[in-house]
């Protein structure tokens, strides 16, 4: 039996990586399998493949297996991530994608089904979708409150957050009903980190 390699990135110190290590973990011990080798990294999905530790995973060999808490931790866009997928599985490495559910099996020298790159496709192009939606809605309302001559500061009496520099875009992703776990995702940042300024300054009272 091949390894089983728990796959972990986070963009920030900030950014909980327990989160992602309770989630394949949980995902372990309901397998009864163990995490043979875990592989993190704290950098943007922006940064280079050797940078993300990405060729570590291109490193793993025939009967090993991938898990990660999500589709998005393997690259920034869709194509990378269905290159990447489909170079594993030619390997015979077999990929676990556990917020979205996804199991696919390593084939014999092809790439995935059918389905499987379907359910890649759509989970992946939603990730985007909301990020460039959320983007989108973000940067024209802030035009508008620049326009209007409006400027957003910390509350006195406050210690500094690096969150202080995303308040004028933290402020319009409340105004659209955002949750603070997607905010988080948006910012690469813990969801507690954010719920916790939200609350702080006011923005939010749950």
């Amino acid at each position: 039996m091949g390894k089983i390699v728990g796959y972990i990135r986070v963009s920030t110190s900030q950014q909980d990586v327990e989160n992602q290590r309770h989630e394949i973990l949980e995902w372990a011990s309901a397998k009864k399998v163990f995490i043979t080798e875990w592989i993190e990294c704290e950098l943007s999905s922006r940064r280079s493949e050797t940078e993300r530790q990405i060729d570590k995973i291109r490193s793993l060999e025939k009967g090993d297996k991938i898990i990660v808490s999500e589709l998005s931790r393997l690259g920034r866009s869709t194509g990378q991530v269905i290159m990447l997928v489909n170079d594993l599985v030619r390997k015979g490495v077999s990929i676990e994608a556990l917020k979205q559910g996804i199991s696919i099996k390593a084939g014999n020298g092809e790439e995935i089904d059918q389905q499987s790159k379907i359910m890649v496709t759509v989970f992946s192009l939603m990730a985007e979708l909301e990020r460039d939606l959320i983007s989108q809605r973000t940067k024209t309302a802030l035009a508008a409150r620049k326009a209007a001559g409006k400027s957003l500061g910390k509350p006195k009496g406050l210690s500094s957050s690096k969150l202080d520099a995303h308040r004028e875009k933290i402020e319009e992703l409340l105004k659209f009903q955002v949750s603070h776990a997607a905010i988080a995702r948006m910012l690469e940042m813990s969801t507690t980190a954010v719920r916790h300024y939200c609350i702080s300054r006011g923005l939010s009272n749950k």
